[in-house]
């Protein structure tokens, strides 16, 4: 690089040090990324809800139009590629986009989310009797806050009990910046051939579930090719499951170190605000996968030329004290909600908003409805990060029941 740039590292809680301090260069910082690749990151709130309003115009998503990602700039064994070049929802622009999140939304509607409470209340009362019967000791990560998400996004692709556990580990691998290049791409490969061979199962023998209705509006209105629907699926199971994962780790790390705050939640039924202050506090999403300038634009004052590598940060821009006050960096679950960009802001606002707040909400207020005594095993500073790039979230959270 002609210039030394400030690193973005790897997810690890020291991150947000280094989201503050990156926000207090600039609105939008550039920097250097794992493997030496350059790129702009988004840092306050203003700066990012304004890139988001240009998502599909003045930014876009398909790789094609970063040149560096095809011109030998970047190598062919950058570790995140795969990612990059995934083929998803996330990637199309303009008509293609609206006319993917037309179809899909139709699963993700309030009302259709209503009627998924039942189903996902038992799963969880499920999972929370697994917790119990283990005893003092069990890490509520795999046995719960993985456990949920996961379990709830294959019930809504219909996909088998006995093949989940491997749809979650092809997940955690994609997400990693550990991941080997060769193994993340040996991953996606992996992933996609499952989900035509599950597109191929629901044609044969639909379902009540998102796959058979996405296979029906594909072979129906010929509106949705197989690589869309199989891209449509790898999006969510990817995107959709991981960040609800972290979401729920960030909430039981955030209640135990506020006490306060986890009495006031059970005195009050607040657990949607817990829930929504927890994606202010501590984001899932520690970067969006990346932007595009489709021409020279301003941001907040900042320059970005056309064709540059835009991230926007969710957990810089809740912490920004311009939007949020002098204690933004304080978990306070009274705190106004109006000005918030947890799920996003524009044509991509998350089109599963519905489902992970209502897993949220079910989560968090049975854990501790059951096991009202519930407490760290471990001292906070002591848990693991995920080594993901794009998400962030405890690996591990030990506790004690109180029973």
């Amino acid at each position: 690089m002609s210039k030394t740039l400030p690193s973005f590292p790897a997810a690890d809680e020291k991150v947000l040090d280094t989201c503050v301090r990156l926000r207090e260069i600039a609105p939008v910082v550039e920097v250097e990324f794992p493997g030496g690749v350059a790129g702009h990151l988004a840092l306050t709130h203003d700066a990012v809800k304004e890139i988001l309003a240009g998502d599909n115009r003045t930014f876009l998503r398909e790789p094609a139009n970063w040149p560096a990602l095809h011109d030998g700039t970047i190598p062919e064994d950058w570790p995140l590629r795969a990612v990059v070049q995934g083929g998803h929802l996330s990637t199309k622009d303009g008509d293609d986009h609206r006319r993917l999140r037309g179809l899909i939304g139709k699963a993700f509607t309030p009302a259709r989310i209503r009627t998924m409470e039942p189903r996902v209340q038992q799963i969880v009362d499920d999972l929370v009797d697994n917790v119990i019967a283990a005893g003092d000791g069990v890490d509520i990560v795999p046995a719960f806050t993985e456990a949920l998400p996961m379990w709830v996004i294959c019930e809504l692709f219909g996909v088998p009990v006995e093949d989940r556990p491997q749809m979650r580990q092809w997940t955690a691998a994609l997400l990693a910046h550990t991941t080997p290049p060769e193994e993340a791409f040996a991953t996606q490969n992996a992933l996609q051939t499952y989900l035509h061979e599950l597109v191929n199962r629901k044609r044969e023998s639909p379902g009540d579930d998102l796959t058979s209705g996405l296979v029906q509006a594909h072979d129906e209105a010929d509106r949705l090719t197989t690589e869309e629907l199989v891209g449509v699926l790898w999006l969510m199971l990817v995107a959709g499951h991981e960040t609800t994962v972290h979401l729920l780790g960030h909430a039981i790390l955030a209640l135990a170190q506020h006490p306060d705050q986890l009495a006031l939640a059970k005195a009050e039924d607040r657990w949607d605000d817990v829930v929504e202050e927890t994606l202010r506090y501590r984001h899932s999403v520690m970067m969006t996968s990346w932007r595009f300038t489709a021409e020279d634009v301003t941001i907040a004052g900042v320059d970005i030329p056309k064709g540059q590598a835009v991230g926007v940060v969710y957990q810089a821009s809740g912490l920004d004290p311009a939007e949020h006050g002098e204690t933004a960096d304080q978990f306070d679950i009274t705190r106004e909600q109006n000005t918030r960009l947890s799920f996003g802001h524009g044509p991509r606002y998350c089109i599963g908003a519905s489902l992970a707040r209502l897993e949220g909400r079910l989560a968090l207020s049975t854990l501790y409805r059951r096991l009202p005594d519930l407490t760290l095993a471990i001292d906070p500073d002591d848990i693991p990060y995920s080594p993901s790039f794009f998400t962030i979230g405890p690996l591990s959270i030990p506790v004690t029941l109180g029973l």
